[in-house]
């Protein structure tokens, strides 16, 4: 019998919820191992070569990149399918998988954080959840460096912030023109596309099925900023498709 599945992950985070998310739809029983941000760079490394989470570990084989973890997940378990069966609404699927990893993912993670990190009680604490007491007393001891490193990292500064912004709308303005009429945006059924674009809007949707929920209140410029997105009808489509499709976990206590 083979071990099951290892999802290496940070509890807060959109690119490891996309991973999570279909591990849990497809109901596939996982291990889940939290890491600490900036401290997980060595173990990750070791695994994969480079130092970006999710990895899922499948029969000893690690896969990094939350694409390339969905991909595996299709091929391991086909149903309930996220790519759709139909050819071309599956090149419709992932096609817009593909415009929300890369034009949604990163620029709204970067608009986020530029708003939430000036705020190291809140930022400190998001990062660190589920952790022990005195692995959080450490991680905001430690924080104002470990705030400088993620801002070079991720290019987080005022102008990286804006085009964030920018791209968030833009990606809002995808999701109403490709709707269909059933609420789906490849075909009649929930696909890869929806999860995608649901679960790389978490950070400023806040839903509360996200299975690790982020200190209250958001600090006042990310909360600022999701009051001018929350009456679009994009916006009220993800809090939705959370609702209907979430789901319960499928992690293994």
């Amino acid at each position: 019998m083979s071990a099951a599945p290892v999802l290496w992950q940070f509890r807060f985070s959109h690119f490891n919820e996309k991973a999570r998310w279909a591990l849990d739809w497809k109901g596939i029983p996982h291990v889940r191992r939290a890491l600490v941000p900036g401290m997980h760079i060595p173990r990750v490394v070791w695994m994969t070569g480079q130092k970006q989470v999710p990895v899922l570990v499948i029969d000893g084989t690690a896969i990094a990149d939350s694409t390339r973890i969905i991909e595996a997940l299709e091929r391991m378990q086909p149903d309930p399918p996220l790519y759709p069966r139909d050819e071309t609404l599956r090149r419709r699927a992932l096609a817009l998988e593909d415009f929300f990893d890369e034009e949604l993912g990163p620029h709204i993670r970067r608009a986020f954080f530029h708003d939430v990190l000036p705020d190291s009680d809140w930022a400190a604490g998001a990062l660190t959840l589920g952790f022990d007491a005195a692995t959080r007393r450490l991680y905001r001891a430690f924080f104002p460096g470990i705030r400088a490193i993620m801002r070079r990292d991720m290019r987080i500064d005022a102008a990286g912030a804006e085009l964030g912004r920018a791209k968030v709308r833009s990606a809002l303005d995808r999701i109403e023109a490709e709707l269909g009429p059933g609420g789906y945006l490849a075909g009649d059924a929930f696909s890869v596309a929806d999860l995608a674009a649901a679960a790389l809007l978490a950070p400023y949707i806040t839903p509360p099925e996200f299975p690790y929920q982020p200190p209250s209140p958001l600090p006042a410029p990310a909360a600022h900023f999701r009051a001018t997105l929350a009456e679009r009808p994009a916006f009220r489509w993800a809090e939705e498709i959370y609702r209907r499709h979430r789901g319960r976990s499928a992690e293994i206590p």
